[in-house]
């Protein structure tokens, strides 16, 4: 199993999205290769902002990190979610760790043309450090957490391994 350092911004991104399919993208299932709704989003990310230079903090990857140090992800939704936003705040925490001073979070949608700033704040660290706590809870569990309702995983990669019988 992983430690707190290994905990990147795709387990924060699951935790929020579903606890089971971080769970499973935990143990080596990764059905993300062959999900259409993930091929979009690369393009998607391939096609938007060529300028974008991605930073990888071994653990995180995030997109981009400009001179001012405003943290800029590029997502295939058309609009912010939970997880984006915990996303973002959790490579903040990453960088500041590391002693880069993030100035916080620019999500960038493309599909409808807008953004949303996340100014850094103080609360930002103690949450992070929570869904890291989160995210090493529900990966050792023993057992898968409960799925989602199947309306809630229409779109999801992992639908087939959750609702097949």
């Amino acid at each position: 199993m992983i430690g707190a350092e290994d905990v990147g911004g795709v387990h924060v991104k699951y935790l929020y999205h579903c606890p089971r399919q971080l769970w499973l993208y935990s143990r080596g299932f990764r059905p993300e290769a062959t999900s259409a709704t993930v091929q979009l989003g690369e393009a998607v990310h391939e096609t938007s902002y060529r300028r974008a230079h991605p930073v990888d903090l071994g653990s995180a990857r995030l997109d981009d990190l400009d001179g001012d140090l405003w943290v800029h992800e590029i997502k295939s939704s058309s609009r912010a979610t939970a997880a984006d936003e915990a996303q973002a705040v959790h490579y903040c925490y990453r960088l500041r760790q590391v002693g880069v001073d993030a100035q916080g979070a620019i999500l960038h949608y493309p599909k409808t043309r807008r953004t949303q700033r996340m100014p850094y704040t103080p609360d930002w660290d103690e949450r992070a450090q929570a869904d890291i706590d989160s995210v090493l809870e529900t990966i050792t569990r023993t057992t898968s957490p409960e799925r989602l309702s199947r309306q809630a995983c229409r779109g999801c990669s992992y639908f087939d391994y959750c609702w097949s019988q």
